[in-house]
């Protein structure tokens, strides 16, 4: 199983950027999506989610308006759409799997990837 994050980068405020994650390994169709970030000091806190079909997505209110997931269940991926950055947007950001197999909760995670909002 692997979720691998990328688009992290150096942005400046006001500006956009666009997460992707790829999946492999487990049927990626069948698992809800999220993103979590984790700033310095700071406890990961979730901000966004979309169901296996994509239509009902959820988001943290830090971020509503300004960031959307998607996802492409053809290409296993996930995306966050992150635009209007502001400085507290700066942090790790990972990429989660999560679905019920019966009473089990199965859960991955990706490596993360580095977002920095700084002029």
């Amino acid at each position: 199983v692997q979720l691998v994050e990328s688009g992290g980068g150096l942005v400046q405020p006001g500006g956009s950027l666009r997460l992707s994650c790829a999946a492999s390994g487990f049927t990626f169709s069948s698992y809800g999506m999220r993103w979590y970030r984790q700033a310095p000091g700071k406890e990961r806190e979730l901000v966004a989610y979309i169901s296996i079909t994509g239509g009902t997505t959820n988001y943290a209110d830090s971020v509503k308006g300004r960031f959307t997931i998607s996802r492409d269940n053809a290409k296993n991926t996930v995306y966050l759409q992150m635009n209007s950055l502001k400085p507290e947007d700066t942090a790790v950001y990972y990429c989660n799997a999560g679905a019920y197999s019966g009473t089990r909760y199965n859960t991955f995670w990706g490596q993360g990837t580095q977002v920095t909002v700084s002029s």
